[in-house]
């Protein structure tokens, strides 16, 4: 569907049921930053078909998929443009109902996690995993007032 002269943009689902939207700039590129507070740090899929997105992701986005875990416990394959991780997949399989499409989830930069997460609470949210400490950086869940889901890394 075109959006007036700012895009053109499809909203569909990949091969393990996971909706996701797609966008082709026009005058309007879209985002610009990454990975600053207040923006998007990662896009995660967590899927039961592993393989299979990593795969679709590969010959439809033409990403550069490198395995980052490969084990029966943690298993994940960073998407790559470049030398910059777009996005990964993790593999489900171990904790994700069956019969449940895999689900894209978003990551949103911070400059401090506990201090974002007494905000979201603060402001009607919900913390849904609390923080932890990882090689990534001090990982949450939390929800928004309306219920969507989303994580945050500090």
């Amino acid at each position: 569907m075109d959006v007036a002269d700012l895009r053109t943009e499809a909203i569909l689902d990949d091969v393990t049921g996971a909706r996701i939207g797609v966008w082709e700039a026009k005058t309007f590129p879209g985002g610009a930053v990454f990975n600053t507070p207040g923006t998007p740090a990662y896009f995660e899929l967590i899927t039961r078909e592993y393989a299979r997105a990593v795969e679709f992701y590969r010959d439809v986005f033409g990403w550069d998929p490198r395995v980052v875990s490969d084990t029966p416990e943690f298993r994940l394959t960073a998407l790559k443009d470049g030398e910059e991780t777009i996005a990964g997949i993790m593999d489900g399989s171990g904790f994700r109902p069956a019969g449940q499409p895999g689900r894209w989830g978003i990551y949103i930069k911070v400059t401090d996690t506990d201090a974002a997460l007494a905000k979201i609470a603060e402001l009607g949210g919900t913390v849904t995993e609390p923080a932890m400490d990882t090689p990534y950086g001090r990982l949450a869940g939390a929800t928004d007032p309306t219920g969507a889901a989303f994580k945050i890394v500090g």
